[in-house]
């Protein structure tokens, strides 16, 4: 909403130096979001006068058609002399009253003006065009001016060229805003003046000799007012006045009629419409559409209507969107003025419309139709039931004054009973909120100046404005008066945080595993957690992996994405795909976030009460309703692990290493892991390693090689390796005791083994044979060799251990040492049916 500041000084009688950036500051405390201050006219210097063309002189040889004119602009030259003028422009005669610039004014951009020679004739000054003079972006001929101004007039003041205007982010809650009403009252308030109400009109009763309307929807019609002007001069113009407030707001003019429906809007926030009497056939009918009718809107576009559009009508059909746009049958007629005759045809006869409809209808044929208009935008945020007499009075009597109408005695008022609302709000509520003391007198006091009626002591029963529908409880009162007192005044307290718990185990657990990775030379990136199918068919997973069935989103962000994720390692990987794409080629990655697994039987989501907190029964079902969403850390890793250098070539990433990132995650989670061989896309199905958590048979991730037709798909680096890890399967069980290491001062006895087993079967279970075997005297167990080939025959491989023995009170024997060996071999041969190398 622009504002410009003198218009507003015509309802508030501001001090008279204030300027807009003071009046800015006062509405930005009042609540009110002012983006910026447009200074017109700021680089603006005179003179600039109206003069008028005493000759016109066609100069021929050129590429464009030139004039050389002579301009009377009174004494404003200094001699009273006609000035001698070349111009363009070819929508202007002799006789006609121009805007003209003197040598040594200076025009907008900043563009001096000067005396000079060009087309062979001597220039002095330029008639001036709206565009050069700031008021628009009008550059198709000059400005001509109404015949009754005298040359030599200041041109300045006459068109209103210096001027601020302020420009108001008017947010949904406060569409009275969208006014200058609206805003001159906050200004009032902000600066405890009175406010002179364009609204406040003495307007005539309604009567039984008004034009006929019928409301066929009160729900989506509760107000309808109808006025009639009569014998309008079709070639009446807009006064310079009442276009330079238009285009100051940014709206351009048209023809008399619809400009002063628009100024009446901007002025009052009441969307009006005029439709030109003499084309409208019989009775105006407010009513829904019916199935398949049609409807030309002013743009020219024909509209297919739905059954949910409110519609204005007559005997011939729909003739409007209600409170969108007008249609074209009933379409104000442009004056024509006839070349021979000079006789002006047009509009003389119209019908005001000023009607109130329900924001909701109209936001969703403004949706539907893409539609957006000024009247929408206001009717969408709420508007003024009351305000449509005074704005259609307003509106008559401008038609009367400028176009020399006659305003009917007829007065159409449609109205639909309105329940008062009324709110009960105790008188230290806001001290309450803001948490100072204001005092009843100021609570009413700020009430009263927002509109409200207020009654009562210590309760107060307080009844909103019409223009206020989002004032509907105690809470929206108390915020009224804060932010008329001014959010700076509420002073500032730091509140007293009670005890709490700390992070709990899960937070401890999620920090501590990110901080692992990052230790370990891995960095976090965050990605959206958005995906479509074609992610899944870049992974190779097959059609009825359970990963493709997903949660679908209503509105999603993208079409191609629409599903939340079921796996980090989409987005994972398009993360890696990029940097390595910016030069980045080695790289260490990884993310922590929630994926989101439907189940199996969908349940719908009950829609609690909003006036109450839901029971426990309705948090259940909600609760229920949405899908399983664990945690889970995935990494990435591609290009060299260990750089290259003076010292030699570095170590190429590989499985192990994300086999190593899985490890070091369940070692921050407090979970040991065994770690078989594994298949599972997106893996290499020989380069896949299954993760589990020590003990059980529950599997809680992989890690390893992806397959090479993936790498192909995603274009991803050879031998990239990725592992994903489900943080809250891993912790099921509970965290173990982080317990340190006893520390024993005795030697340690190594033993080496090496053991032939089936290539079938894992490490790491002849590993946990061997460490069951070996008893307590074992402290540690390392796999330094495995072996294949004719030495150890064919599906066979040979793993090689290192055994080391300690004890805490003593130092080991050999036989002790060899005995603990023995038993861990003759585990190993038990469980896995390995044989011992060599012997």
């Amino acid at each position: 909403m622009r504002v410009p500041l003198s218009w507003l000084r015509e309802y508030v009688d501001l001090p008279a130096g204030v300027t807009g950036r003071e009046l800015a500051e006062k509405l930005i405390r009042a609540g009110l979001e002012v983006e910026t201050v447009e200074q017109l006219g700021a680089d603006l210097k005179g003179p600039l006068v109206v003069g008028e063309v005493l000759s016109i002189e066609e100069l021929t040889g050129f590429k464009k058609p030139i004039r050389h004119c002579f301009v009377n602009v009174g004494d404003a030259n200094g001699t009273g002399e006609p000035q001698e003028i070349v111009c363009g422009a070819r929508n202007f005669k002799v006789g006609d009253k121009v805007v003209v610039v003197l040598p040594g004014a200076v025009l907008p951009g900043p563009f001096p003006i000067a005396a000079r020679q060009t087309y062979g004739q001597t220039s002095a000054g330029m008639i001036c065009s709206a565009r050069e003079l700031g008021m628009g972006d009008d550059h198709d001929g000059i400005i001509v001016l109404p015949e009754h101004y005298e040359p030599g007039t200041d041109a300045i003041e006459l068109l209103e060229l210096v001027d601020e205007v302020l420009d108001i982010a008017v947010t949904p809650d406060r569409g009275y805003c969208l006014s200058m009403r609206g805003v001159a009252r906050e200004a009032a308030a902000a600066y405890g003046l009175p406010l002179a109400d364009p609204a406040l009109l003495d307007v005539p009763p309604a009567n039984s000799f008004g034009y006929l309307v019928k409301v066929a929807d009160p729900a989506g019609c509760d107000r309808f007012v109808a006025r009639t002007v009569t014998g309008i001069d079709p070639g009446a113009k807009s006064p310079i006045w009442l276009q330079r407030r238009l285009q100051k707001m940014h709206v351009r003019p048209i023809s008399l009629t619809v400009d002063i429906t628009n100024y009446v809007m901007l002025e009052v926030g009441q969307p009006l419409h005029a439709y030109d009497r003499g084309r409208v056939d019989g009775p105006i009918q407010v009513r829904r559409a019916l199935a398949g009718e049609r409807l030309t809107t002013l743009d020219g576009a024909k509209r297919e209507l739905s059954t949910e559009d409110l519609l204005i009508c007559d005997n011939s059909g729909p003739i409007g969107l209600a409170g969108v746009m007008g249609g074209a049958s009933t379409e104000i007629i442009d004056p024509v003025t006839d070349p021979e005759t000079g006789e002006v045809t047009g509009s003389t006869e119209v019908i005001i419309e000023a009607a109130h409809f329900d924001p909701v209808s109209i936001a969703r044929t403004a949706k539907r139709h893409k539609l957006p208009s000024e009247a929408s935008k206001r009717f969408e945020r709420g508007v003024d039931p009351e305000a449509a007499r005074a704005a259609a009075q307003r509106a008559v009597d401008l038609l009367v004054l400028i176009a020399g109408g006659t305003a009917e005695a007829g007065v159409t008022d449609i109205a639909a009973p309105h329940p008062v609302r009324t709110i009960t709000i105790a008188a230290d509520l806001p001290d309450k909120v803001a948490g100072m003391v204001y005092g009843r007198e100021t609570v009413t006091r700020r009430l009263q100046e927002v509109g409200c009626s207020v009654a009562g002591a210590d309760l107060l029963e307080v009844t909103p404005p019409t223009w206020r529908p989002d004032l509907t409880d105690p809470n929206d009162l108390a915020e009224e008066v804060i932010r008329l007192e001014g959010y700076d005044n509420v002073p500032v307290r730091m509140p007293t945080v009670p005890p709490g718990q700390g992070l709990t185990a899960a937070q401890r657990r999620h920090r501590r595993v990110g901080v692992a990775l990052a230790g370990a030379g891995y960095a976090e990136v965050h990605n959206y957690p958005f995906l479509g199918a074609a992610a899944f068919d870049g992974l190779g997973l097959d059609a009825d992996d359970v990963r493709r069935r997903t949660v679908k989103l209503v509105n999603p962000l993208n079409d191609e994405e629409p599903a939340l994720r079921t796996t980090l390692l989409p987005g994972l990987l398009g993360a890696l795909r990029r940097n390595i794409g910016r030069g980045n080629t080695d790289l260490a990655i990884f993310e922590t976030g929630l994926v989101f697994l439907p189940e199996a039987e969908q349940q719908v989501a009950p829609r609690p009460a909003i006036d109450r907190r839901p029971s426990d029964e309705e948090i259940a079902a909600l609760n229920a309703a949405l899908p399983r969403q664990p945690l889970r850390v995935a990494v990435a890793l591609a290009g060299e692990r260990l750089p290259s250098g003076w010292w030699g070539k570095g170590a190429q990433a590989s499985w192990a290493d994300a086999v190593e990132a899985a490890r070091t995650v369940a070692r921050a989670a407090g979970v040991e892991l065994t770690v078989r061989q594994g298949q599972y896309a997106p893996w290499h199905p020989g380069r896949c390693a299954e993760l589990l958590v020590a003990g059980t048979d529950r599997v809680v991730g992989h890690a390893g090689e992806l397959h090479p037709r993936v790498i192909k798909a995603l274009h991803l680096p050879e031998r990239t390796a990725v592992a994903e890890i489900d943080l809250d399967l891993l912790s099921a069980d509970g965290e173990r005791t982080v317990e340190g290491p006893a520390v024993s001062g005795y030697p340690v006895a190594t033993q080496d083994v090496a053991l032939i087993v089936d290539a079938a079967v894992p490490a790491a279970e002849v590993e946990a044979a061997l460490r069951e075997g070996a008893g307590e005297l074992l402290e540690a167990i390392r796999l330094f060799d495995v072996f294949t080939g004719e030495q150890v025959g064919e599906g066979k491989k040979s793993l090689a251990y290192a055994l080391r023995f300690r004890a805490t009170d003593r130092t080991l024997t050999a036989d002790e040492a060899s005995a603990a060996r023995e038993s861990a071999v003759a585990a190993a041969l038990a469980r896995t049916g390995a044989v011992l190398r060599g012997a």
